[in-house]
């Protein structure tokens, strides 16, 4: 009996032992996977560095792009685009306007109501109307005819009359979010069709002139005062209510900016004059690149299987259209490096599936499980029982891309700023007026829009945070960054007011 007792024992200890270093072994492989994730995220922060240094050189590197854009066509991988708006509004204007705005599927017709007083808009009416499928691969006639009658019947119900041609000189504000070369304030003809778009007999013609032509076949009395972008019609709102705006930046599903420019400035169309002495540039600075970007594999990656490889390079960083998708592909990595996800999922493969604002949803998820990051795993990702821990680090994740686009961002803004001498870095003729015998910093206003900056709290607060801190302490109280809404729309209206019939400011090549 004792030799068994004995023997008893023994095994129950080497079986005890055996467990426990199962249980050992266990925990070292689960430290080892969970130190091959952690590894990743390290990687990801390291390579999505944005150290103040590394943005006042972008700051740098966009200052020198925009100078080189200016000084000759195809001098930079900047566009630097002419768009002859030279009178922004600028709160005096008075009476009733209309906008018309094609960017995709649907268009938009706006009727805006200006006051006597200062910076008035007294309202403003909007319709919203599909584009039939089958007239996006139509002919321009039939496209433009289309859009011309809903037009026609916004105008009669609007103006609460029985007849159009009771209706009389009225001014249209035309947003076409399209590539087009403009040719003048009201006039520009089309490079290409986008977004599903593919009607042959519209392109290298004016997009203006089809859309009069169209108008005038409805009997309505409505001239094309303005032919402009989303990004400009920002420009101008922000100019309306505030007349130190001079940058507007759109930071949405794409992005882009413009900026007001001296006319002597631009060095690619010399002898340049505007009565007002500047123009409205269009940067179309998506497709800024330097160097000095902060470029991670997943970058690579996701710019090589796009449609557009090696183009828009700044817009794949930093704009809604692409941040979940990095996102999505970090994860993607970490589950093939390890099994903390479970196994791995055949919707992370799938691009584009975690769009940016769910990535957005689970950044800011403040529950203290992190439901909202759960939820979204499973339903979107088919990533199920994901335990807290993990979730915190996806919650990582999202926090190193939206810090590094909202400060790459940030850098853009300035380099505008720098270009223009408002960012206080070269004495009186940077920004600076002499009021006195004491010098004073002039007060600049960036209007933005767009989704990203406007419905993405912690990218607004990155950004901004970024800006304070490129400019210093002394500079940026005089750097205001205000959010606009409907630029495209009622800043297209207002710019149809500004570049009315009756104005004597006029653009001049000599």
């Amino acid at each position: 009996m004792g030799k068994l007792a004995v023997g008893i024992a023994v095994g129950v200890a080497v079986a005890t032992s055996g467990i426990a270093a199962v249980m050992v072994g266990k925990r070292v492989s689960s430290r080892r996977k969970w130190r091959k994730v952690v590894k990743v995220l390290e990687e990801l922060e390291e390579c999505c560095s944005t150290s103040v240094e590394r943005l006042r050189q972008v700051v740098d590197a966009m200052a020198v792009e925009m100078h080189a854009g200016l000084a000759s066509e195809g001098g930079s991988k900047l566009k630097m685009l002419l768009t002859f708006i030279h009178n922004l509004p600028n709160g005096d204007e008075q009476g009733t306007y209309y906008a018309l705005v094609l960017g995709g599927t649907n268009f938009r017709v706006v009727r805006v109501r200006l006051g006597e007083e200062k910076s008035a808009i007294l309202g403003h009416d909007v319709d919203r109307k599909p584009i039939p499928e089958h007239l996006m691969t139509s002919t321009s006639e039939e496209l433009f005819d289309f859009i011309a009658s809903s037009l026609k019947e916004f105008v009669e119900r609007e103006e609460n009359i029985l007849e159009v041609s009771q209706v009389k000189g009225r001014e249209l504000g035309f947003t076409f979010s399209f590539p087009v070369k403009q040719l003048s304030v009201s006039s520009g003809t089309l490079i290409k069709w986008t977004k599903g778009f593919s009607i042959p007999d519209m392109v290298g013609r004016d997009v203006s002139a089809s859309l009069q032509q169209a108008i005038s076949r409805r009997g309505l009395d409505m001239r094309v005062a303005a032919l402009v972008n989303d990004t400009v019609g920002t420009l101008a709102l922000g100019h309306y209510h505030d007349e130190d705006t001079v940058v507007a930046v759109i930071i949405g599903t794409g992005t882009n900016a413009c900026y007001l420019e001296r006319a002597d400035a631009i060095i690619k169309c010399q002898g340049l004059l505007t009565t007002s002495g500047g123009m409205v540039v269009n940067m179309e600075w998506g497709n800024f690149w330097s160097s000095h970007l902060p470029r991670t594999c997943y970058d690579i990656d996701l710019d090589g299987e796009s449609p557009n490889s090696n183009d828009q390079g700044f817009e794949k960083m930093i704009s809604g259209m692409y941040l979940g998708d990095i996102v999505r592909r970090v994860i993607l990595r970490m589950s093939l490096e390890s099994d903390i996800f479970g196994p791995v999922s055949s919707k992370l493969s799938e691009p584009f599936i975690l769009r940016t604002p769910l990535m957005s949803a689970m950044h800011e998820d403040s529950s203290h499980d992190l439901t909202e990051v759960a939820k979204i795993l499973n339903d979107v990702l088919g990533i199920s029982e994901v335990p807290l821990k993990v979730r915190k680090l996806v919650v990582n994740v999202c926090d190193v891309v939206a810090r590094r686009a909202a400060r790459l961002a940030a850098a853009g803004i300035v380099g505008i700023l720098k270009k223009i001498g408002r960012d206080g870095s070269g004495g009186i003729t940077s920004g600076r007026s002499r009021g006195g015998t004491s010098i004073k910093m002039r007060r600049t206003v960036v209007a933005v829009e767009g989704g990203l900056y406007t419905s993405y709290t912690l990218f607004r607060e990155y950004l901004n945070e970024a800006v304070a801190e490129i400019l210093g302490d002394d500079i940026s109280p005089y750097v205001t960054l205000k959010v606009m809404e409907d630029g495209s729309g009622i800043g297209a209206a207002l710019l149809a007011a500004s570049h009315s019939a009756p104005s004597v400011d006029t653009v001049q090549l000599l």
